[in-house]
């Protein structure tokens, strides 16, 4: 018998986007435009095919409108900044993101400090990632603000939490790591280099692991009554798994994401909601962000 809350990630994510496509009714009648997001996609990458599909039809079902570029895998760098300089300067737009990984002759860093900050919805730009450090508005990666609001849905106040970020990428460790400071945790950052891994993890109060390691964090390493946030989609043999060993775990905490359902749905969802935020301030738009 499990004694975990179990944390329904995909049930969250359709309320959110259930109270975004409320807003963005709002924001059409006072802007007398939907919001604009726009996707490029270069080559043919199985896995960003399925993904960007998917934006898409969550963009449309909340009323945005969505706009694609699908290039070939073949594509110059040249030729993709040329793109990402015309949509920095379409009013239309108010959200860009370049769907990674890009093919091997792109530099892709390149690419993301090209994007105009305050339309970088995926919240990759060093701008955004400056401002989330000093505490200033701009806009934070999808997946690690959303991991934040599926905690605050089980603990209302995060102040004085013990939390451990197991990954250190800038797409998920590093930022999930800031916005915990925000929080008012105490923010332990460990890796794959980190001596006594599971004394780091048995401490914490709060666990978010992003690694992308199958079963890295041992259920018994969870402190009883930990929140456990796994952030890992590991396909292998069996199915998906995550980062975290979840039956085990699922003994010993207190709250955890399932993998799939747990914070996969969120990253879509937060997506929408940082392109309405953006188009709220593109326009003076007032976007009720405590509702989202």
């Amino acid at each position: 018998m499990t004694s975990a809350t179990i944390i329904d990630g995909k049930a969250f994510a359709a309320g959110l986007r259930t109270r975004i496509a409320t807003q963005v009714a709002t924001f059409r009648e006072k802007a007398g435009r939907a919001p604009g997001l726009a996707v490029v996609l270069v080559g043919e990458d199985p896995a960003s095919s399925v993904y960007v599909r998917s934006k898409g039809k969550a963009t449309r079902e909340a009323g945005m409108e969505s706009i694609e570029h699908r290039l070939p895998a073949d594509t110059d760098q040249a030729t993709l900044l040329a793109l990402v300089a015309q949509l920095n300067a379409d009013p239309m737009v108010d959200g860009i993101l370049v769907q990674l990984p890009l093919p091997g002759q792109i530099d892709a860093q390149a690419v993301i400090q090209a994007i105009d900050p305050d339309k970088d919805v995926d919240g990759f730009h060093p701008v955004n990632a400056g401002r989330l450090a000093t505490g200033s508005e701009g806009f934070v990666p999808c997946t690690p603000l959303g991991c934040l609001m599926l905690l605050k849905s089980i603990h209302p106040s995060l102040s004085g939490m013990d939390a451990v970020v197991v990954g250190r990428s800038n797409i998920v460790g590093k930022p999930m790591a800031q916005l915990l400071l925000g929080e008012s945790c105490t923010v332990t950052v460990a890796h794959s280099r980190t001596r006594n891994l599971a004394d780091v993890v048995g401490r914490a109060d709060i666990v978010v692991a992003a690694v992308g390691v199958p079963g890295l964090v041992k259920g018994e390493w969870i402190k009883p009554g930990a929140s456990v946030i796994d952030v890992g989609i590991n396909r292998t043999e069996t199915g998906l798994v995550g980062d975290v060993e979840y039956d085990t775990a699922v003994s010993r905490a207190g709250a955890i994401t399932p993998v799939p359902g747990g914070v996969g749905p969120m990253t879509i969802a937060v997506l929408l909601r940082n392109t309405l935020v953006s188009a709220g301030r593109r326009e003076g738009v007032a976007i009720d962000q405590t509702a989202l």
